[in-house]
């Protein structure tokens, strides 16, 4: 099965960025929400087709050193919530 998955905007609230750092961040998520999806597939109304405008991902804690690749896993972990099995 194929999955084409598009964020468009990602909104982290309350968390602070160096620019130089968005990068690394965009990378953990993409490959962390990629191994998710890969290992335990998505819900059963995206299976289907099913388009959604946004997904409300669950809040969480910061944890580690606040480097943006344990950041990013942490933020795809959340999104995956939302739209995984």
């Amino acid at each position: 099965m194929n999955v084409n998955l598009h964020i468009d905007r990602l909104v982290l609230n309350g968390i602070d960025i160096e620019p130089a750092q968005r990068p690394h961040l965009q990378a953990a998520v993409e490959a962390e929400l990629g191994r998710l999806l890969a290992e335990g597939g998505i819900s059963a109304d995206l299976a289907a087709g099913t388009m959604v405008p946004s997904v409300r991902a669950d809040g969480f804690e910061m944890s580690g050193q606040g480097s943006p690749v344990q950041l990013g896993r942490q933020i795809a972990r959340s999104v995956y919530g939302g739209i995984g099995k």
